[in-house]
């Protein structure tokens, strides 16, 4: 049975990618540093197998790996998704600000690929980075979180290219607007009006639909895809200006 590590498992994409998962047959070992979300996560789900872990601690991530040999004895998927999200004005945002995102998103993908590469060579599996479309164009607020992203776009790359030697395949998701609960509670009406006259598809994406891309990017269907950077965003990305006066 194949297994996939998930982090930031406990919520979101990461449990929507999880049920993808279990469903399609795999294993996996949940990772996430939200103890008391996890536990309830893996009550409701059978083949899991919970880890409570920092991906900004290279030490944690070691032992990440290593409970998830002992626990499955192999790894064939590794999906990045962890992050923290928080935006600021660059004024406002300072150097300890800076570095506590940078540690989760960029820093947490470098360590979890880096430690997991060994077991990946074995199985010749597939890395999926949770990236995002602030990592694809610029916003407001977003100096260090788009940045970030953008890092991991690039990082994701160059593992692409190093990794492929060894039959891993390497590609990112950039998920767009997606209707989760923290996004709902932050964005206003006003917000979530731009974002429809913005986007082609004039809707949020849901967790599921971006799970649905991370499945298939470790799934065989996709054993000739890496290096890739898929935008999942219901075609925000494309967008410039006029849509809403073309709708109008």
């Amino acid at each position: 049975m194949k297994t996939a590590i998930i982090t930031g498992a406990a919520r979101g994409i990461g449990l929507a990618t999880t049920d993808l998962l279990l469903n399609a047959g795999w294993q996996v070992a949940m990772v996430d540093r939200d103890g008391a979300a996890l536990a309830e996560a893996i009550t409701a789900r059978e083949n899991v197998h919970g880890i409570d872990c920092d991906v900004s601690d290279p030490a944690a991530v070691e032992g990440m790996i290593t409970e998830t040999l002992r626990h499955f004895g192999r790894i064939d998927g590794l999906v990045n998704n962890a992050g923290v999200a928080d935006f600021g004005p660059i004024e406002e945002t300072d150097f300890a600000r800076w570095k506590r995102i940078m540690e989760t998103n960029l820093d947490g993908v470098f360590l979890c690929v880096q430690a997991a590469t060994p077991a990946l060579k074995e199985t010749k599996g597939a890395i999926v980075n949770v990236g995002s479309i602030s990592g694809l164009r610029a916003s407001t607020l977003r100096v260090a979180y788009g940045t970030s992203k953008a890092a991991v776009i690039h990082l994701s790359l160059q593992q692409a290219v190093e990794l492929g030697e060894y039959g891993i395949r390497v590609n990112t998701v950039c998920p767009g607007p997606v209707r989760t609960k923290l996004a709902m509670a932050v964005h206003s009406q006003d917000i979530i009006d731009a974002y429809h006259d913005a986007i082609p598809l004039n809707r949020y994406g849901t967790e599921s639909e971006i799970a649905e891309v991370i499945a298939f990017l470790l799934s065989d269907k996709a054993s000739y895809v890496t290096g890739q950077t898929i935008a999942s965003d219901g075609g925000f990305e494309a967008t410039g200006v006029g849509l809403p006066s073309l709708r109008h």
